[in-house]
């Protein structure tokens, strides 16, 4: 009989929460936008700071790279009473914020690095460190926003997919971000306009959704069919799986790097061809 009756009280609240997904998928379109204009300015700004070399791109995707990788990992991690989309919120102005700084301080690496410049290894190490202090708090935010909003939403059939459609929806953003900014912002503008545009954006996606979390329950649950699941024992452990899918991310950043250096011979090492590499590895 319990059952029944909490089915009924709560039945009423799941529509009106369920129908601000799409809302949240936008925003993650915008979220993704802003990163990767970010990603494009840093990379022109590291460009004239330590060089255009297949080596300064190698630190700037291992940076970013890296910092979406312990975003994702450390925020699953972190145990709050906060509602998960005031979460994200606070993600996204302080991407915000650091994306301001890392503008504001990123030139004065130029300096640093004349300064105590070498050649060989530890020139190497020199300016991998420079690159993480300036670049990994951002995108550390970055890796941490997804799972920040699945919380949200409840780990059911649907939500998973729901899950799946924030990422594209994510990629989607960034494959714009990339193409807007390479075509359009650096060339008309310069890296302070498309540095302040994608804060613009950030702090935009924080307000929205800071106003929708006031709007919802700490939970959603996403409506859906129902739909059979068959349980049974992995044919492999769980460390295989992980080596296999960090074996696959390895190839194809290594693959991105060599792509970005073999269209260098043909148009240059410009904006452009770190642009469209980044847009045809996204899609």
């Amino acid at each position: 009989m319990s059952p029944s009756i909490e089915a009924t009280e709560t039945a009423p609240h799941q529509p009106s929460a369920a129908r601000f997904l799409p809302l949240l998928l936008l925003l993650f379109i915008g979220s993704g936008c802003a990163a990767l204009m970010y990603e494009i300015v840093w990379y022109q700004m590291l460009q004239l700071a330590i060089g255009s070399t297949s080596i300064s791109i190698g630190f700037l995707l291992a940076t970013f790279m890296g910092g979406l990788c312990i975003g994702s990992i450390w925020l699953p991690r972190l145990k709050t009473n906060l509602h998960p989309l005031k979460l994200y919120a606070y993600i996204e102005m302080g991407i915000g914020i650091c994306g301001l700084f890392v503008l504001w301080l990123l030139p004065l690496l130029d300096n640093v690095y004349f300064a105590i410049t070498g050649y060989g290894f530890w020139d190497m190490v020199l300016r991998a460190a420079l690159s993480a202090i300036f670049l990994l708090p951002p995108t550390i935010l970055m890796g941490a926003s997804l799972p920040a909003a699945s919380r949200w939403i409840q780990s059911t059939a649907a939500g998973a997919s729901w899950w799946g459609l924030l990422y594209g929806g994510n990629t989607i953003g960034a494959v714009l971000g990339c193409l807007i900014t390479g075509f359009y912002t650096l060339r008309l503008y310069n890296q302070s306009t498309a540095t302040y545009v994608a804060v613009l954006l950030n702090f935009v996606v924080a307000g929205v959704t800071w106003w929708l979390a006031s709007m919802t329950p700490d939970k959603v649950e996403a409506e859906t069919e129902t739909v059979a699941v068959i349980e049974h024992e992995p044919d492999f452990s769980r460390s295989t799986i992980l080596w296999t899918i960090g074996l696959s991310g390895a190839t194809a950043l290594g693959a991105e790097v060599v792509w970005t250096r073999l269209l260098g011979y043909l148009m240059g090492a410009t904006t452009y061809v770190f642009s469209i590499i980044l847009a045809v590895f996204l899609i």
